[in-house]
């Protein structure tokens, strides 16, 4: 692997980044707004079709025919994911199962 492929790999899961901070923060916010919405299933609806366009448009042209770079940017949509929900927790889901977290009955 030369350098330029290296870069060109963290570039990409930079995208993947971007891309899974868009849909799941577009989901967060999504879930936000429909659970006070007249109507949900639209906000619901139309944020998945726009979600996933915009996730599936920006893998087609980020991977440019190679499975390294598809993955690579898989890698950083998974990052994203993990950070979004890290951001989004309530103050009370930060306590840990070993020190007394919530339980379902």
């Amino acid at each position: 692997m030369t350098m330029s492929d290296a870069l060109a790999l963290m570039l990409v899961s930079i995208a993947g980044l971007l891309l899974g901070a868009i849909f799941f923060g577009g989901l967060y916010l999504t879930v936000r707004k429909g659970i006070s919405s007249q109507s949900p299933a639209l906000w619901f609806f139309g944020s998945l079709v726009v979600r996933m366009g915009i996730a599936l448009a920006g893998f087609y042209f980020v991977s440019d025919g190679s499975w390294q770079r598809l993955m690579a940017c898989f890698l950083g949509f998974v990052v994203a994911r993990l950070v979004v929900t890290w951001l989004t927790r309530t103050a009370g889901q930060q306590a840990s199962p070993a020190t007394g977290g919530r339980h379902a009955p």
